[in-house]
């Protein structure tokens, strides 16, 4: 380990040759393509199309997925690729996030074998993007509620409704729209571009992840064949269990960007100089380095275990709302510092802490707010639902 390695227990220790040749092969991505011109996207909240068929060239699309041209990685190897692209940009791994793990998981966990074949290697290629339509503008972490309908007409399914924050929407190929059948049971329905009645406007004035789109997306009398409904969804347990399968990415990304701006505010301390010294070698610089350090080294073993238990089929949804819960919280601390550690300069886009300062603020958010997450753990160890306020019937 070197001095300025933010590795401090030598985790690479713990990882296997795989995990460790695929965790480079990203980070030599991303300090080529992606840190030298995402600024520039993100200043004029302009989607990085250039990006992606050099995204597709590295093999990452589909992650976990085995098969169908997917990379069938490891939990731990998804989670170090999620770090990598958030440590590069928040924006880039967000859109890796929703077309990889939203989209692309539900088609493999929730759809039939037809369908698996049929979406699936398009979009492992890049030669298609997925989306993931849940989050409407009345139901964000409340998403059970949600009043998007679909009814069954013919051979098709008729969609109307509104979501809301669907990342990629206005981009992608294949849309998963969430809707309530007639039934009241939820399902998952594939809307492909240029499907009649789909609308969906580019969210404008986000002060975070602006170079990703989201999308505020209307659906008026939208109809889908019924071979793309998600054969396999039944209810909003099995939504559920995507985003179950998908949370624990979410403390990987929070990690990467704490790693990026831990590493970037001891650089700018190592060679800025006051008072005739680099900050550095201030005591107060040293304690929110050694803090800031503190905090990264238990998020990446948390990480490391936390993926393991996936890989082992262990993972519990408390196990990752506690590690997105706690990351979130972390790395957002840690970015502050890094942004105070860089004076001035922290808030310049050219010194790229002020993109992850800005971006982080969406990660503690999204997939499950802070307080959300808190209520799930609590679920777990008490037994009793602070979410719905009932009480659970004893068997």
């Amino acid at each position: 380990m070197s001095e300025q390695s933010p590795d401090f227990y030598d985790l690479e220790d713990l990882l296997e040759p795989e995990e460790i040749e695929i965790r480079d092969r990203v980070r030599a991505f991303c300090d080529k393509e992606v840190t030298p011109r995402i600024n520039d996207y993100w200043e004029r909240a302009e989607f990085p199309f250039e990006l992606v068929p050099k995204l597709a060239e590295i093999g990452i699309a589909g992650g976990t997925i085995e098969g169908y041209g997917c990379p069938g990685m490891s939990n731990v190897s998804a989670g170090l690729v999620a770090a990598e692209l958030a440590r590069a940009d928040g924006s880039v791994g967000t859109f890796n996030g929703v077309h990889s793990f939203l989209a692309m998981q539900s088609i493999a966990m929730l759809g039939d074998e037809e369908q698996r074949e049929r979406w699936l290697p398009a979009m492992a290629r890049l030669e298609k993007i997925g989306a993931f339509g849940l989050t409407e503008p009345r139901h964000g972490s409340d998403a059970v509620g949600l009043e998007t309908s679909a009814r069954r007409d013919g051979d098709s399914h008729v969609l109307n409704g509104q979501k809301k924050w669907i990342g990629n929407g206005s981009i992608a190929d294949h849309v998963i729209i969430w809707a309530r059948g007639e039934d009241g049971a939820v399902g998952g329905y594939v809307v492909d571009k240029g499907t009649p009645g789909y609308e969906a406007t580019i969210m404008t004035g986000k002060t975070a992840l602006r170079a990703v789109w989201q999308a505020e997306i209307t659906l008026t009398d939208v109809r889908v064949p019924a071979e793309n409904k998600l054969a396999n969804c039944h209810s909003f347990k099995d939504v559920s269990q995507v985003l179950d399968r998908t949370r624990y990415t979410v403390a990987w990304r929070a990690l990467g960007l704490a790693t990026a701006s831990y590493e970037l505010a001891l650089a700018h301390a190592l060679r800025r100089e006051q008072f005739g010294s680099p900050i550095a070698g201030y005591q107060l610089v040293q304690d929110k380095l050694a803090r800031m350090l503190a905090e990264i080294t238990a998020m990446q073993l948390m990480c490391w275990r936390l993926s393991k238990l996936a890989d082992a089929g262990r993972m519990t949804a408390a196990m990752a709302s506690l590690a997105k819960m706690n990351h979130a919280a972390k790395a957002r601390t840690i970015v502050a510092d890094a942004r105070d550690i860089l004076g001035g300069d922290g808030i310049l886009l050219d010194h790229h802490v002020a993109r992850h300062h800005a971006d982080m603020e969406a990660v503690f958010t999204f997939e499950g707010t802070d307080s959300v997450q808190a209520l799930i753990v609590g679920r777990e160890v008490t037994g009793l639902s602070a979410i719905s306020g009932r009480r659970p019937e004893r068997r």
